[in-house]
């Protein structure tokens, strides 16, 4: 396929239209402020915010610790399943109009249950939209269940076993939170169990932290996917496991500059990832507080590095699709729309 056909003004349609996956979406982070606000009143939650206006200016984040202290305050509006429920029909519609034909969307019940949200209410809520999604949308969506790493590992088992019951509403396990100090190794007795259990496995590391954690999230954690880890060029050893193994990394562009781990979009390494044989995606993490859902993330990367064009935006849609939790076959389906997709454009 000769992707150089493509002129380079023709590139931000290209990755608005063409089909792909969305693998590292943390659906509290797509809460937006008028979902907050209607919902706090819905179940009359006390706001420290009198306007949606002032709400959104509240989004200067430092780093990732000062995101997640207003994060937490947010996700406190969620009491019952339809709030759940609404949270992610909007995510799922949204993502519809991205061209997103599939979604492995994060999920924090601890979050709600240290609230006494029950477990059962959260993941009702998620999963009803996930059904709906698939029927109405013809959107396929699955659920991974995130621990939280500034919590213990004890909390982690704990929640665990209130999710078993409901083990066919998820289809894996994931790390979250603040990096620092809270290292991989914290959860390998957790993350064994859930090998244990079948479950998929990823884990946040090399984002606010360093190469060496994403290193012992696939030693002792046994991570299939890193969310983030682009700190993984300071190891250049580290980089030829990751592209020889076939490792993905999901890396969310606008959350980076947002975080404060690149200063500018124009200092991202997402085209170095790409140039280094790593298997990188593009996603839009915690998209309502980091200013754009997945095609954003896409156009606003691809306009601050010249380098991209149309045959990294192939690769990115091929790799979101080859990095996706789903049976092979399902997977050269999505491939062969993709390439469909692109020889029409030629």
């Amino acid at each position: 396929m000769n992707l150089g056909c493509i002129p380079r003004e023709e590139v931000p349609d290209v990755l608005c239209q063409m089909p792909k996956a969305e693998l590292h979406i943390h659906i509290e982070g797509s809460l937006e402020p008028e979902l907050i606000f209607e919902l706090a009143t819905r179940n009359r939650v006390e706001l420290p915010y009198q306007t949606i206006d002032e709400l959104r200016a509240a989004y200067a984040f430092t780093d990732l610790q000062s995101f997640l202290d207003i994060y937490y305050a947010g996700a406190g509006v969620l009491q019952k399943e339809a709030d759940f429920f609404d949270m992610a029909w909007a995510y799922l519609k949204r993502a519809k109009a991205d061209n997103v034909v599939h979604a492995e969307i994060f999920f924090d019940p601890q979050t709600h249950t240290a609230r006494g949200i029950p477990f059962e209410t959260v993941i009702g809520g998620l999963d009803r939209a996930i059904r709906r999604g698939r029927e109405e949308l013809g959107l396929s969506a699955s659920l991974i269940l995130c621990f939280l790493r500034h919590l213990s590992e004890e909390d982690a088992f704990a929640v665990l076993e209130e999710a078993l019951p409901f083990r066919d509403k998820f289809i894996g396990v994931g790390l979250d939170s603040g990096e620092h100090g809270n290292p991989p190794e914290k959860f390998a007795g957790v993350f064994a169990r859930c090998r244990e259990l079948g479950l998929r496995l990823v884990a946040h590391a090399g984002e606010e932290g360093s190469a060496e954690y994403i290193r012992h999230s696939l030693d002792l954690l046994k991570a299939e996917r890193i969310d983030h880890g682009v700190h993984c060029l300071d190891d250049p050893e580290l980089v030829a496991r990751l592209a020889q193994e076939r490792i993905p990394l999901t890396v969310c562009p606008l959350s980076n500059v947002k975080l404060c781990v690149f200063p500018t979009l124009s200092a991202h390494n997402i085209g170095k990832l790409l140039a280094a044989g790593i298997v990188a995606t593009i996603n839009s993490d915690d998209p309502a507080y980091f200013g754009g859902y997945l095609n954003r993330n896409y156009t606003a990367t691809f306009a601050a590095l010249p380098e991209l064009g149309a045959k990294e935006a192939y690769q990115l849609a091929r790799n979101s699709f080859e990095a996706s939790f789903v049976d092979e076959g399902t997977k050269e389906g999505w491939i062969m729309e993709l390439d469909d997709f692109f020889s029409r454009r030629c």
